[in-house]
């Protein structure tokens, strides 16, 4: 099993975090809604990159076809 069971949260972070984050994480919840934010932000950032990194590595739109991408694709 790649997941153990000790990764969740024990019983005194649980009772520290807000409640649909309980059970999950360890360690101190957020602390005001500027963390929100940032995190909310990070995941943005994060899930754009992930699209438009798949989104290129499919379509290259090169026309070259010495071009290092179609080498690879191919």
């Amino acid at each position: 099993m790649l997941l153990s069971l000790t990764s969740f949260a024990c019983e005194v972070c649980e009772k520290r975090q807000p409640a649909f984050l309980r059970g999950i994480t360890h360690g101190a919840g957020p602390e005001g809604k500027l963390d929100y934010v940032i995190v909310t932000v990070t995941i943005l950032v994060v899930l754009a990159t992930l699209f438009y990194s798949v989104k290129y590595l499919v379509r290259p739109r090169e026309e070259n076809g010495d071009h290092i991408k179609t080498l690879i694709i191919d």
